[in-house]
């Protein structure tokens, strides 16, 4: 390997490069997509991610004897060779065996061989896909600190701001011994407090906050954001003038959970939006709402409209179009026009039948609030666009809020895309390796386990009836925590979290509950969740990057238990859920529990497979168990498939909108 960034520009406050956007053909993106059956695993046999462990192994040896200040001074030494020749093998070396003793001592935690593999492969651009619970957190501070000795900043991009938070302090002590300042940015910062904590070296934050705060400085460069324009706000800037762009640039990005923030999160634009006043607006939404419940989705032979719960979209049909023609008529101006009022009523029926209280959104002091589907937590100040959150904030019953304008918006992918070097690392991402590349560019390179994983997966127990099947969760934790052994119950939402909440304490079994109502109790509950006989019930919240340590003698009782209560609509997350257990050679068993009643099969298309189980079960024939295990399989897939779609449109989409406004002189 000669140099990784020999060509980036140089980092400073003056100037804040990215990636220019090259737009793809139809073409160009067959044959990238063909290319990447070829490219990746060559790439992944380039990387030979085992030859970068004996090198660092050797050049460790002789650091175990020297004091803090030589090490202090060996940093001093690789950072201006890293800046002057760039990131060659050597080079590399060397840093990750400095790093990898330093840590040692500082944090009393020692890089694993494993771990060395995978900060060689995320230096190099690729994606790690580890096993959950290998220390992707201690793992990033390899190539961090790498670069930012190299004089490149660094943003380490993770799902949501209690691990932001975490890992910024657990690792500060690490980058401060290198003369390195960590940052972190969460959601209830100030604009001078982000704009600090982005001019830090390496910066912690989450994909939300980093791409509002993308948006925010756009707007700031109004119709003129090329390097032109930021040059001279930094100029402006450099003179005192004043301070208004958050950050410098986007140069090196560690995304963690890369699936989860660059797959499933970009089914959904990012969008800063203004308040908009509209005289009579709350009573055309009242009238939206009741004109679409008075609609019917099953009237005989004949359907008003139909809905798709896997993608939340709902088509008006012939009949459902006329139907609302003839309400209109007695309504105001503003329903005359046939695009407007089936717009209108399309929406008023997502609100009313797609979103749900306490899965999709919560209602707290008055007022609608999101909660993120893919980390369980709430979303404050976020709403829906095009009328939805004011439609759904009527169905509740709450204050209605002015509708929102679109200022500027930007998909995850252009995003990430404008990074000069982007890389990752997750649990799961084998699934979707295709389409990783084929957006992004990134191959996947599997990183081996530092210990074997021993954690044992259970069949699959699957009931006729939601209530079946939650009983059987109830009998199965009050079994184990007779055994005090760690219970984890996993949820999808915070409703059914809750109702599990009642079942057990109708049974007296103490419980700790985890999701978008007690996330400030969050750190205390995880760190208690592998207690003898702690019983813990959480939903997405606890899926992803929350480490669940195991007290002096769980392990010799079999570990965590995780119990799952349903299929979520990504086999990646159930992956995910059940990597809370058996970590880093721990033991620890998984069991999923399921129904013929759940969302799934109840809210998606059940297929003839579906269908032929439901219709056994009714008969009682025992073949609709091993059915009805395929249907729920095959649903998940079918909704993979459709928010696989959903993301390529989007991306299509946003390419084209950006096409059209470049003709008037506008960005995003």
């Amino acid at each position: 390997m000669r140099t990784l960034v020999a060509n980036w520009p140089r980092a400073d406050h003056f100037t804040r490069p990215e990636r220019s956007e090259r737009r793809k053909t139809v073409l160009d993106r067959l044959a990238w997509e063909a290319a990447g059956f070829v490219v990746r695993p060559i790439k992944g046999r380039v990387a030979q991610l085992e030859k970068v462990v004996g090198p660092v192994t050797h050049a460790g040896q002789d650091l175990g004897g020297c004091s803090d200040d030589v090490l202090r001074g060996k940093g001093e030494e690789l950072r201006r060779r890293l800046r002057f020749n760039g990131f060659t093998f050597p080079l590399v070396v060397e840093s990750f065996a400095l790093i990898r003793e330093v840590a040692s001592r500082v944090l009393g935690m020692r890089h694993y061989d494993s771990q060395v593999m995978g900060g060689y492969a995320l230096i190099m651009g690729l994606l790690a896909e580890m096993e959950t619970g290998e220390g992707k957190t201690l793992m990033a501070t390899l190539p961090a600190i790498t670069a930012a000795l190299a004089g490149i900043p660094v943003h380490i991009i993770t799902v949501n701001d209690y691990l932001a938070r975490r890992d910024a302090e657990l690792m500060g002590d690490l980058y401060r011994f290198f003369g390195i300042t960590p940052g972190c940015v969460v959601h209830d910062m100030t604009p001078p407090e982000r704009r600090a904590a982005y001019s830090c070296d390496v910066t912690y934050c989450t994909n939300k906050e980093v791409v509002f705060d993308y948006l925010r400085d756009r707007i700031v460069l109004g119709d003129s954001p090329g390097a032109l324009s930021l040059h001279a706000e930094s100029l402006y800037e450099r003179h005192g003038k004043r301070e208004q762009l958050l950050l410098r640039g986007l140069h090196f990005a560690i995304v963690d959970e890369v699936d989860s923030v660059l797959v499933d999160e970009a089914r959904t634009p990012l969008i800063i939006s203004r308040s908009e006043a509209s005289e009579g607006e709350e009573e055309t939404i009242r009238e939206a709402l009741a004109l679409a419940g008075s609609l019917e989705e099953h009237v005989h032979y004949w359907i008003d409209y139909e809905t798709d719960q896997g993608t939340r979209r709902i088509t008006i049909t012939e009949r459902g179009r006329e139907a609302v023609k003839q309400a209109a008529r007695s309504l105001g101006p503003g329903w005359q026009s046939s695009v407007r009022r089936e717009e209108l009523v399309r929406k008023a029926l997502t609100a009313l039948y797609l979103y749900r209280r306490d899965e999709h959104y919560l209602v707290a002091d008055g007022k609608v609030q999101i909660v993120d589907e893919f980390t369980g937590r709430v979303m404050p100040d976020r709403s829906w666009e095009g009328g939805l959150h004011q439609l759904i904030e009527a169905k509740e019953g709450c204050d209605i809020t002015g509708q929102r304008e679109t200022v500027a918006r930007i998909s995850y992918q252009r995003f990430f895309l404008r990074y000069l070097k982007l890389s990752g690392m997750t649990g799961t991402a084998r699934e979707i390796r295709h389409e990783l590349w084929a957006v992004y560019g990134l191959p996947v390179v599997t990183v081996p386990t530092n210990k074997p994983v021993i954690r044992k997966i259970k069949p699959e127990k699957i009931f006729a009836t939601q209530s079946e099947k939650y009983a059987a969760v109830i009998d199965r934790v009050k079994a184990l925590h007779e055994r005090n052994v760690p219970v984890l119950i996993g949820t999808r939402t915070v409703v059914v979290s809750e109702h599990l909440s009642r079942l057990l304490q109708e049974q007296c079994i103490p419980h700790q509950v985890l999701n978008a109502k007690q996330n400030e109790e969050e750190a205390l509950i995880v760190a208690r969740a592998g207690e003898p006989g702690r019983v813990t019930i959480a939903t997405n919240m606890a899926g992803r990057g929350t480490d669940i340590i195991l007290a002096p003698g769980v392990a010799e009782k079999g570990g965590l238990h995780v119990i799952m209560t349903e299929r979520h609509e990504s086999a990646r997350i159930d992956r995910q859920l059940a990597g809370r257990c058996g970590r880093q050679g721990d033991p620890g068993v998984c069991e999923v529990f399921l129904s013929l009643e759940d969302p799934l099969l109840r809210d998606g298309v059940p297929g003839l497979t579906g269908r032929l189980a439901q219709e056994l079960q009714k008969r009682g024939i025992d073949l609709w168990k091993p059915l009805g295990k395929i249907a729920i399989k095959r649903a998940q897939r079918r909704v993979e498939r459709a928010h696989a779609g959903v993301r390529k449109r989007l991306l299509r989409h946003d390419e084209n909108r950006s096409d059209t406004l470049s003709f008037s002189g506008r960005s995003e």
